[in-house]
């Protein structure tokens, strides 16, 4: 699933505290994905399609160096990998023993693959930090996946950081993490998030003016007007 030029340039405008609050409005309070945090500080954001990877704990006869030249690898998941998706990857929230390393990374960045999500860790920082590609994830570890993960599979729904995450879903990550947007709700958080930020952006402006927050946000009716007014609606 590619993405609109539009759809994107509209997002890339848009927090994720935005989008969790827009989607809160609409009954989703389950949305940004524990532990996601970008590896690189300043990081810019991105937005893009999921595509899911999953590891469950891992089993003495499958989590062996071995598994990786297997025909159901992360190399093959990779390998399937479009232009312009981001890889979401439940780890199961485990932080001693790393996902991806530098080579894998190199090759996802290759690939054009916008970033790495994932709410376990990576290793090689380093190498990882050189390849360019977005990383939002809880750390680093020395100990490679089959250390303490079996991969099992991809573009299928998984958990990542508490969140459930369907392929093709829309992830926007920033400093404050990472967060889903169902497709269904896609079109309508589009339509409404950039007035919702100009509409911040205007109360910040007012809170630094002096006045208080109670009618100013959420606003009251001449709050709301006085906006209007000022925004040419």
């Amino acid at each position: 699933m590619a993405l609109e030029a539009k759809v994107l340039e509209t997002l890339s405008k848009v927090s994720t505290a935005t989008v969790t609050t827009m989607l809160l409005k609409k009954g989703l309070r389950n949305v940004w994905m524990r532990g996601t945090r970008p590896l690189r500080p300043n990081q810019s954001r991105v937005v893009g399609p999921a595509f899911t990877m999953r590891f469950v704990p891992a089993r003495e006869d499958l989590a062996t160096p071995e598994s990786w030249a297997s025909p159901r690898s992360t190399r093959a998941a990779i390998e399937e990998m479009p232009e312009g998706c981001i890889a979401v990857v439940d780890a199961m929230g485990i932080t001693d023993a790393g996902i991806f390393g530098d080579i894998l990374c190199a090759r996802i960045n290759k690939r054009g693959v916008r970033a790495l999500i994932t709410d376990g860790v990576v290793r090689d920082l380093v190498g990882v930090l050189a390849t360019g590609l977005p990383v939002w994830c809880q750390g680093v570890a020395a100990p490679p996946s089959v250390a303490g993960l079996t991969f099992v599979n991809w573009q299928e729904p998984i958990g990542c950081g508490g969140v459930a995450v369907f392929p093709n879903d829309i992830i926007v990550s920033d400093e404050d993490g990472a967060v889903v947007i169902p497709q269904a709700m896609l079109d309508d958080l589009v339509a409404t998030a950039p007035e919702q930020e100009r509409f911040e952006a205007w109360v910040v402006s007012e809170v630094e003016r002096g006045e208080p927050l109670p009618g100013l946000y959420p606003p009251n009716a001449e709050t709301k007007a006085r906006y209007q007014k000022l925004s040419g609606e």
